[in-house]
């Protein structure tokens, strides 16, 4: 595979059907973070672009909206079959620009298609209501119709997944979209929105927006006609949108940063569960919002579970993303590979000890490039940052427990509360322990609980609003009551 990617037609904004560089001159360099070298350039959109696009979405939005769940549908299916025919063109876009192993690109492309596949269906079910009446010559129904015009606003971490979810609903319910991806990876996203456009979408339905983040998003958040925004990103970025959107009331739907624990009781296999737990953590490389972050051991199996967990990181094989035998790729930037290494240095200084990784690898291959070690962490204390911030690498800190109650009291102490994780065999466990979890989600036996049929959201810090599930469609409608009366 070329590691770099070849210059195409659609490595450009989507603005009302058209594929454009918009009305600026500058020009945004998009790095693999495997070797810093520049693999493509995209152009740099302004707020006026962004303008640009909103007049197609909004003058779009009648038509679009108009047609039935059925029609819409066709659009959304053929989407999703361009998307799974052109699976390894966007999975290799992906492994550049974010560095995860082309197997696991593969498998969010595909899931990808399989959000636009099922909201082509769920939007069939948008059902309203008849309410009884108090009066006989009244007669009450209530309707959801699509909310308006959706901005949506995209991480790198995921670029198809995230953006398929928040997308493919938004469509379905007949909305228009104006889609801003992470300024890091839009190439993924370019290559989603290329299977829109030639699933022959009307023009304006779906726009697609480069530029600086903080520009784009302001005129998102100034425009009256924009009446929705769904954010996926940091805690940080989100509690300045919230701040924005009070201005207009505009609703948001914040899906926001994580800081998942995993409650491992003495009942399991303990080398499935340690393999099960380093294949979760350094999936994306740790990159994960719902990345196990602080796992708890119960005392009884602690030696025999941290001896397998180090012998699973260290039989990890970390290198380019583009290498089929790869399990671990790169982080994302230097930011973030300086985040994890202060996270670990933080760990040191305050008393932890380092059972395998820990630094920077050494070697040619990774003279270049954001790289860290797989890193197990023992004797973690409360104090210290992996314990209490997320720290978004590959980094796993191990910490014993001895009872129930004490355990979800630790697992509870966070302002986050997206997912968390139980691996027991017991029922009674599962149940009792899963309901006082303060979470979103509850993964039993299962690190990767998202899925097109089911909600996947947060509590806390962790952000509202749902993607997935009839939750994830009812975001983009709103609910209107119509009264009758049948004698006036």
């Amino acid at each position: 595979m070329a590691a770099t990617a070849e210059r195409v037609d659609y490595f450009r904004m989507l603005i009302d059907g058209e594929w454009t560089d918009g009305v600026g001159t500058k020009v945004r360099p998009i790095v693999n973070p495997a070797t810093e070298e520049i693999i493509a350039e995209v152009p740099d959109g302004t707020p006026d672009d962004a303008r640009r696009a909103i007049d197609a979405a909004s003058r779009t939005f009648r038509e679009w909206s108009r047609l039935t769940a059925y029609e819409r549908a066709r659009y959304l299916k053929r989407a999703a079959d361009l998307i799974r025919e052109r699976t390894e063109e966007i999975a290799h876009l992906m492994t550049l620009e974010v560095g995860k192993p082309i197997k696991e690109s593969r498998v969010e492309v595909r899931m990808a298609a399989d959000y636009f596949e099922w909201y082509a269906e769920e939007a069939k079910r948008n059902y309203g209501d008849i309410a009884p009446q108090f009066i006989p010559q009244k007669r009450h129904w209530v309707i959801r119709q699509p909310v308006g015009v959706v901005a949506t606003i995209t991480p790198w971490n995921f670029p198809a997944n995230l953006l398929a979810r928040k997308v493919a609903p938004a469509l379905a319910a007949g909305c228009t979209v104006v889609s801003k991806p992470d300024h890091r990876t839009p190439l993924t996203a370019m290559a989603i929105f290329k299977c829109l456009h030639d699933a022959e979408l009307p023009a304006g339905v779906a726009n697609l927006v480069t530029g600086d983040p903080a520009e784009i998003a302001a005129v998102f958040f100034a425009d009256q006609r924009i009446r929705k925004i769904s954010f996926t990103g940091s805690t940080r970025v989100g509690r300045l949108l919230m701040q924005q959107a009070a201005e207009q009331i505009k609703r948001l739907s914040l899906e926001l940063g994580g800081h998942a624990p995993v409650l491992i009781f003495p009942d399991v296999d303990v080398d499935k569960a340690a393999q099960w737990t380093v294949r979760a953590k350094f999936r994306n490389n740790g990159q994960t919002c719902i990345s196990p972050n602080r796992v708890y051991v119960h005392e009884q199996i602690w030696d025999a579970f941290v001896e397998r967990v180090v012998h699973y990181t260290r039989q990890l094989r970390l290198g380019n993303g583009l290498d089929e035998s790869t399990d671990v790729g790169p982080l994302i930037d230097a930011n973030g590979l300086a985040k994890v290494e202060r996270h670990v240095q933080d760990a040191i200084a305050k008393g932890a000890k380092v059972l395998c990784g820990g630094k920077r690898p050494e070697g040619d291959a990774f003279r270049k490039g954001f790289w860290f070690e797989p890193t197990v962490l023992v004797n973690v204390a409360p104090e210290m940052l992996v314990s209490c911030e997320e720290t978004f690498g590959p980094v796993l800190p191990l910490i014993p427990f001895r009872d129930r109650d004490e355990v979800i009291e630790r697992a509870n102490d966070s302002p986050f509360g997206l997912a968390a994780y139980l691996l027991t065999n017991d029922l009674r466990t599962v149940i009792e322990v899963s309901e006082r979890l303060e979470t979103g989600m509850v993964g039993v036996w299962d690190f990767a609980p998202a899925t097109p049929q089911c909600p996947f959201g947060g509590v806390k810090q962790s952000g509202f609003g749902s993607e997935g599930g009839w939750e994830g469609l009812k975001e983009y409608l709103v609910t209107k009551h119509i009264s009758i009366v049948l004698e006036p």
